[in-house]
């Protein structure tokens, strides 16, 4: 057999070298058999080649013969049950930050301009004068009067549930305090007996829907708190009222709109009256969106043609 050429079995064998000394060949293959037997008689190793007997090794259930591993089943229950936690999840922070923290309502009159517009986005603070049962939706009558108060200032602008009723959501701005006196006198507003000053800014550059020219002027309340109001001028229904008195836990309610504003100025049964501390839900801090009247959620076309974008993100005053 050449030196190279494959024997019978397919395997290369090294060329056969004669030598003059050391072990013979029987010698030799003597020596072979008793390594060999001596390496079968310890452990296998196991390595990374892939030659793990795993005929001597318990097998696993993965690799257990005979055996089928388990089938799961169609994760359509569960992906409905994650879905259902989800919503369930989602509303419940909803409703959390709805009553503690804000919540938006939608202006639908005028009766507060210059400062809130019919279709300004707003939205109020639910923390600014602490929680009563008007704070949840429905006003579910879980306690009487407010947790965790505070005062509101004078000139907050607020909403509250109007009295009559306790359902209705109304806007207005904050002129009277407990104890105070409160009084219009020839269309000028009378706090404590004094006059709140004024300043006219324009009497001739705008108009209400009949025409009529509106008086736009600058008040400065008593803390020094300042605001722009609007009237038609003098002579109309509220322009000259009694004293009113305000009692301890309640306020008194003017819109900046004083000629088109039915408020604390008409009582209880006519427009709003004094408003029970109860019935504060909360203070206006920011005007979001705003949308001119006309504007539809079913009327794209309105989204656009009716957006008012220089009122967006207003810090209300």
């Amino acid at each position: 057999m050449d030196a190279h050429e494959p024997d019978d079995h397919g395997h290369d064998v090294d060329p056969v070298v004669e030598a003059d000394d050391g072990p013979s060949a029987h010698d030799a293959h003597a020596d072979d058999q008793v390594t060999t037997a001596a390496a079968s008689s310890k452990q296998p190793v196991w390595s990374d080649s892939g030659d793990a007997p795993f005929e001597d090794v318990e097998p696993t259930p993965v690799y257990a013969p005979n055996k089928k591993g388990k089938k799961t089943r169609s994760g359509g229950g569960n992906e409905t049950v994650e879905i259902i936690k989800t919503v369930f999840f989602a509303l419940l922070i909803a409703f959390v930050l709805r009553v503690l923290l804000f919540q938006p309502f939608t202006i639908p009159s005028a009766s507060m301009e210059p400062n809130l517009y019919e279709g300004d986005y707003i939205v109020v603070s639910k923390w600014s004068y602490g929680y009563s049962k008007h704070a949840i939706p429905f006003s579910p009558p879980l306690f009487e009067g407010r947790i965790f108060a505070q005062e509101p200032e004078r000139g907050d602008i607020v909403v509250f549930k109007l009295p009559r009723d306790d359902k209705t959501d109304y806007v207005k701005r904050l002129i009277g305090l407990p104890g105070d006196r409160v009084q219009m006198i020839n269309n000028v507003l009378h706090i404590n007996g004094q006059p709140v000053r004024d300043v006219v800014l324009s009497e001739q550059d705008a108009t209400n829907m009949y025409g009529m020219n509106v008086i736009k002027a600058r008040e400065t309340l008593p803390e020094g708190r300042t605001f722009t109001v609007q009237d038609f001028g003098p002579g109309y229904d509220a322009d000259d009222t009694q004293v009113f008195e305000v009692p301890e836990g309640h306020y008194f309610m003017m819109g900046d709109n004083r000629d088109n504003s039915v408020d604390s100025r008409f009582d209880e049964m006519n427009g709003v009256g004094l408003v029970p501390a109860e019935n504060l839900i909360g203070k206006a801090e920011i005007i979001l969106f705003s949308w001119s009247p006309g504007a539809s959620l079913w009327n794209p076309v309105s989204w656009f043609s009716k957006v008012r974008p220089s009122r967006f993100f207003t810090v209300l005053n």
